[in-house]
């Protein structure tokens, strides 16, 4: 499967005229710069969208929000607002055996008893549970030298349904070593973790060579 890495910029007024406001609002802005090609069936049937993004934040003048996808996105959003930078991912850059990697996670687990999900709390813990699901979930080991769980957030907002969603949002960063090449591919394709629809599961990665400090 191809895949299309893209950097969305939007500055002030963009922000404001797209109201962007919340996690729901900049998933409704990524989402419209691509085609929908699920159908009604597909989509209550879980299947994926093809579409995953992190929000890169910004500071007073804008904001960056990298998107990776299966399909090619519009140049900008309504033809108007912010600008789309696109390139294919070549086949090779998913041939290494180690990389660096940023990704923001949600990091739950579902109990044994009531089979509720239940958030994973505490950096430690999500450092723990990064490095227990990676290799036979996500076809990776993280070394536990390098891995930093550098922020925990906890967004609220409502869904297209009006729902309240709560979501933590965990940001691990270090280094990996790939198990399982099928599996990391079709990890970085897809995501992981839970809460793709809201900006998390990217696998932001970068090949890391001999010296990975050179």
């Amino acid at each position: 499967m191809s895949m299309i890495a893209s950097v969305l910029h939007l500055d002030r007024r963009d922000i404001k005229a797209l109201r962007i406001t919340d996690p729901y609002s900049l998933h409704r802005v990524v989402y419209s710069l691509y085609d929908d090609v699920r159908s009604a069936e597909e989509k209550g049937g879980s299947q994926p969208s093809g579409i995953l993004y992190a929000d890169q934040g910004g500071d007073f003048y804008g904001r960056r929000i990298l998107l990776l996808a299966d399909r090619m996105p519009a140049e900008s959003v309504d033809g108007r607002y912010g600008k789309v930078q696109s390139k294919p991912v070549a086949d090779s850059f998913l041939e290494h055996d180690r990389y660096g990697f940023k990704v923001i996670v949600n990091p739950t687990r579902r109990e044994s008893a009531s089979r509720k999900l239940v958030p994973v709390k505490g950096r430690e813990a999500i450092g723990s549970w990064f490095c227990e699901r990676a290799p036979l979930s996500w076809g990776f080991r993280a070394l536990p030298e390098y891995l930093e769980v550098t922020r925990v957030d906890v967004v609220r907002f409502k869904d297209k349904q009006q729902r309240l969603v709560t979501l933590a949002q965990a940001h691990v960063q270090g280094q990996l070593e790939v198990l399982d090449r099928a599996l990391f591919r079709r990890s970085f394709a897809r995501g992981i973790g839970r809460a793709r629809t809201f900006g998390c599961g990217l696998l932001q990665i970068v090949p890391l060579l001999d010296n990975p400090f050179a």
